[in-house]
């Protein structure tokens, strides 16, 4: 069994620290410009991907 807490959304203790040293990480690879659809596309695929 692990140490770790999770938060509601599920996120680790260290997943929340990393997002904490870097707030705009979660949209590296996003395009500058790209609207709303594309950004959620890819928030979307980061959440399938971390699923697995």
């Amino acid at each position: 069994m692990s140490n770790q807490r999770q938060s509601a959304r599920g996120q680790r203790d260290d997943d929340i620290d990393d997002a904490a040293d870097d707030p705009e990480g979660h949209l590296d690879g996003v395009e500058d410009g790209c609207g709303c659809t594309e950004i959620w596309e890819h928030l979307s695929e980061q959440r399938e991907n971390n699923a697995d």
